[in-house]
């Protein structure tokens, strides 16, 4: 493993309480562990969220694609885990990474969050 990544032990009752979508989803977002910085946010199930706490590496669900997608195996651009957190509903996720390459953005942006509203 990545000496970047930290695998994360969740209990049976943390991740129970992790609330999903119809579609089995949860949203889940990337914050960059250092700056504090949002990222990106993508989807995840069951399966994704066991695999990150396991490999202390991002896996998300691509919905378009309808699989799983290990962030950065072909862009490079790779998320090692430092902590993971969920809400008070259990219905987002929150990981706090480490970012590798770029940035998270497909765009090539360091943050998918780079458009604001209004003037600024």
């Amino acid at each position: 493993m990545d000496p970047r990544a930290v695998q994360i032990s969740a209990t049976a009752e943390q991740l129970e309480a992790i609330v999903y979508d119809a579609k089995g989803l949860v949203p889940a977002i990337a914050q960059d562990a250092e700056s504090g910085q949002v990222l990106m946010m993508a989807w995840m199930n069951r399966e994704s969220l066991q695999m990150t706490l396991a490999e202390g590496r991002m896996v998300y669900w691509s919905r378009s694609r309808a699989e799983l997608w290990r962030k950065g195996d072909t862009s490079g651009d790779r998320q090692f885990v430092r902590e993971a957190w969920y809400d008070c509903d259990g219905d987002t996720l929150l990981f706090k990474v480490v970012q590798e390459g770029r940035g998270a953005c497909h765009t090539g942006a360091v943050s998918c969050f780079f458009r604001a509203f209004g003037d600024s």
